[in-house]
């Protein structure tokens, strides 16, 4: 095995599954979005080192070329899709079941002054449209669902 083989297979194992624990539950502004492409890219610079250019001999290497020459998803759509996905798991969840209860329940208590907060149904709402996944109005499958029963 060559040693660009045995760090990408490292970056696939290790690194890639690290910075993904736990993506489901967190809110990603577009600075930490910008951050997480960037640090995909530095790993995936530092495994495939730079090229150099036939035309103008400048060193280079495209984000689109390293992504292909690892043969691994960009992060942000899979941090997308798993956040999806953990929102159906949800909406399969019973009423009694605490995670179910805090996504669909409304805070009694009055706002603080100032922008709404960004909230991880609003993360949902943006990840559909961008996805291509059709209109979305509120959490559709949890407060029209089946609340937990099997279908």
């Amino acid at each position: 095995m060559s040693p660009k083989n045995v760090k990408t297979k490292t970056y696939r194992t290790i690194i890639f599954p690290l910075v993904l624990y736990g993506c489901e539950t967190r809110l990603l502004t577009l600075r930490e979005e910008h951050r997480l492409r960037e640090f995909e890219n530095r790993v995936l610079r530092r495994i495939f080192g730079p090229k150099r250019d036939e035309v103008t001999g400048e060193w280079r290497k495209h984000n689109e070329e390293l992504n292909n020459l690892c043969s691994s998803p960009n992060i942000i759509p899979v941090i997308k899709l798993r956040r999806m996905r953990w929102a159906g798991h949800i909406a399969c969840m019973g009423e009694r079941r605490s995670v179910y209860r805090v996504l669909v329940g409304k805070p009694e208590e009055k706002r603080p002054l100032g922008r709404p907060r960004h909230r991880w149904e609003d993360n949902i709402k943006m990840d559909r449209q961008e996805v291509g996944w059709g209109a979305w109005t509120g959490l559709m499958w949890l407060r029209t669902g089946t609340g937990g029963r099997k279908l």
